[in-house]
């Protein structure tokens, strides 16, 4: 069974961090494009980060450029998000998700899921 699972998420003041994980298992995603979502309370979800498959290109929402940084282990099968100077805005469900094997870097779709960690982000 394919899994993805975020861990991380929890309270944290304004401009304090959080560094989100995204393990995957039941197959290995090192050729997969990988990406980062949220969905703030009464709002649509939203895209904040992706990464290509080897690591070496990277694109972030104009919300988080600057203060998010995606990076990922293929060895440990895990996509991190780190998340510098938080703003209470960055309150959201974050949820870890991974394209289809093949899928091109300007393909929206993503196949793959987690079920979301949450992050409040307090004033």
């Amino acid at each position: 069974q394919v899994q993805l699972v975020e861990s991380g998420g929890g309270f944290v003041q304004a401009v304090g961090s959080l560094r989100l994980s995204c393990a995957a298992s039941g197959r290995t995603f090192s050729r997969n494009i990988m990406g980062w979502f949220r969905r703030a309370p009464g709002k649509e979800r939203e895209f904040v980060a992706r990464i290509h498959w080897s690591g070496g290109i990277t694109y972030y929402s104009d919300s988080v450029k600057g203060r998010f940084t995606i990076y990922r282990d293929n060895a440990k099968n895990t996509v991190y998000l780190q998340m510098n100077s938080l703003k209470p805005k960055d309150t959201a469900v974050y949820y870890c998700a991974a394209k289809r094997d093949g899928s091109t870097w300007y393909n929206v779709e993503y196949d793959y899921w987690g079920q979301g960690t949450h992050v409040t982000v307090s004033s």
